[in-house]
């Protein structure tokens, strides 16, 4: 049995501390930062280790990879990536060439991965970015017009499949609008519902069907003026799981976040009352860590089933010549790699 949550690691080294509580609090899954990146063989091996700690179960391995600002893993060992919004430029000259950029740059970005034994890429993201908002999404995004970011997250997490890695919907129901950064501060979106369906929640709903989403610290007025919607049972039901249809396992944005209020504890029993199936937890500070993990219960029901039906659809990878599917992607970005 596994608890419903994912927690990060303090380094690049597995500390006797982090072994021990592994394997007593048996997270479903574990999150990977810069701070635990020094070399290939070294990351492999802290995985290695981590889920040798585990034991029993498949223990997904997760990173943000998207490319542009948010890149975990980067040179000299592995290759930049171009943020969303260069998809999306490529995109509007082309729609066909955008679309094979984006299926192509995951595919890739799924190599690295799947090369280190990390199963769980979190991208796509389908936020919608409006005029005003905090920049926290801002070159993340694919676009400004829903069917199109769709398009090109539908490519993303496509490549991402192809090449072994499980995706991961963010940041449901949409963070385009938010006008603070919810790393540090609470956002309040006030748009009216009818707005919301159109346009923030529209992105999302072809892509319901993904394996795993991620929640968004953000106040829909609204919806619920009470609570964001990672803790947000009325969000969570009516829109993640109703409008928006959202089938696969919801993961929370990480409940460190200053967004959030309450300690540690009550932020995890917030969320899986919500309807969260997993809690994330990312800082590594091992004292947050264990409190998360006292308050997490064990995987059941719904939630055990999506969990283990996310897991059941990972694909063996696709085969493909590496070094061909690199020089096309060169060549579809052009200046866009060197921006980068």
């Amino acid at each position: 049995m596994t608890r419903a949550f994912i927690t990060g690691l303090s380094g690049p080294t597995l500390t006797s501390e982090e072994r021990a509580f592994l394997a007593d609090a048996a997270p479903w899954g574990i999150i990977l930062f810069k701070r635990n990146v020094e070399a290939p063989d070294q990351l492999r091996r802290l995985i290695s280790e981590a889920r040798e700690a585990v034991g029993d179960g498949p223990v997904p391995v997760l990173i943000d990879q998207e490319g542009g600002r948010v890149q975990r893993l980067g040179p000299p060992h592995w290759p930049v990536y171009p943020p969303g919004a260069a998809y999306g430029r490529l995109y509007d000259e082309s729609c066909a060439c955008g679309l094979r950029a984006a299926r192509l740059g995951a595919r890739l970005i799924a190599a690295d991965l799947a090369a280190l034994g990390i199963d769980v890429g979190c991208l796509p993201i389908a936020d919608v970015p409006v005029a005003g908002a905090d920049g926290v999404i801002g070159d993340r995004a694919y676009g400004v017009e829903p069917a199109k970011v769709s398009a090109i997250a539908a490519a993303i997490a496509e490549g991402l499949m192809e090449g072994g890695v499980l995706p991961v919907l963010k940041h449901l129901p949409g963070h385009g609008r938010a006008t603070a950064d919810s790393h540090t501060n609470l956002p309040v979106v006030s748009a009216d519902r009818d707005l919301l369906e159109v346009s923030d929640f529209q992105a999302f709903r072809p892509l319901a069907q993904l394996p795993l989403g991620m929640t968004a610290h953000v106040v829909f007025t609204a919806l619920d003026p009470g609570a964001p919607a990672t803790n947000s049972p009325i969000i969570i039901g009516q829109v993640i799981r109703g409008s928006i249809g959202f089938a696969g396992a919801l993961m929370s944005d990480d409940i460190s976040m200053g967004a959030l209020t309450g300690t540690i504890g009550e932020r995890t029993r917030a969320a899986i009352a919500a309807g969260c199936d997993l809690v994330l937890h990312c800082n590594g500070e091992f004292d947050e860590m264990r409190l998360v993990a006292e308050a997490a219960p064990m995987l059941g029901g719904a939630a055990a089933r999506r969990t283990a039906s996310a897991v059941a659809s990972r694909r063996a990878p696709a085969e493909i010549d590496h070094a061909a599917a690199r020089r096309e992607f060169s060549a579809l970005m052009g200046q866009e790699m060197v921006a980068s």
